[in-house]
């Protein structure tokens, strides 16, 4: 009859490896901006600035497009847009006429019924870091932020403080 041992403890190198992974998470959460729930961003290449809302109860992230055109270009599905955004520090207009192969297809279930949503890559400037995402693109014209960081995004942005914002001015080098 052979015995099982009920618990099993780890050996000396497993039990380091645990006491050091663990003393590196304060230095991970503390290396992360925290950012309000509201915070001015850049939508490059243009730098663009406009405000963005860090919203946790979306998946995907999503940016402000108009004239969305879908075509294709070398066997690969293409998306022409224009991107008409209002810069908030100088209070102009920007319009930019961009296209970008896309990433995957959306299905966005609303007020409204459902809706097909093309997903592309998009560079953004938050903070001090460049982060290029997925960002579905949609006409957010009767909505009050043109640009939505998702928690796809979010999971590499850092917390959100939903008591604060505007807590950084995007600071990315060009």
């Amino acid at each position: 009859m052979s015995r099982t041992p009920l618990l099993r403890l780890p050996g000396l190198t497993g039990l380091v490896l645990v006491v050091t992974s663990l003393s590196a998470l304060p230095a991970l959460a503390e290396s992360r901006e925290t950012l309000g729930w509201v915070e001015e961003g850049l939508v490059l290449p243009e730098r663009t600035r406009v405000k963005f809302k860090l919203d946790t109860g979306a998946l995907t992230s999503s940016m402000h497009a108009e004239n969305i055109e879908r075509f294709e270009k070398n066997g690969d599905d293409w998306v022409r847009f224009t991107l008409e955004l209002d810069d908030i520090q100088n209070d102009e207009q920007v319009e930019t006429r961009l296209e970008r192969k896309v990433v995957r297809t959306t299905k966005v279930r609303g007020a409204g019924g459902a809706e097909e949503r093309p997903v592309v890559l998009m560079k953004v400037c938050l903070g001090r870091r460049v982060h290029e995402a997925q960002f579905s693109l949609n006409d957010r014209d009767k909505m009050n932020y043109p640009v939505l960081i998702g928690r796809r995004l979010l999971e590499e942005i850092g917390p959100v403080d939903a008591a604060r914002t505007f807590t950084q001015e995007p600071r990315c080098d060009a």
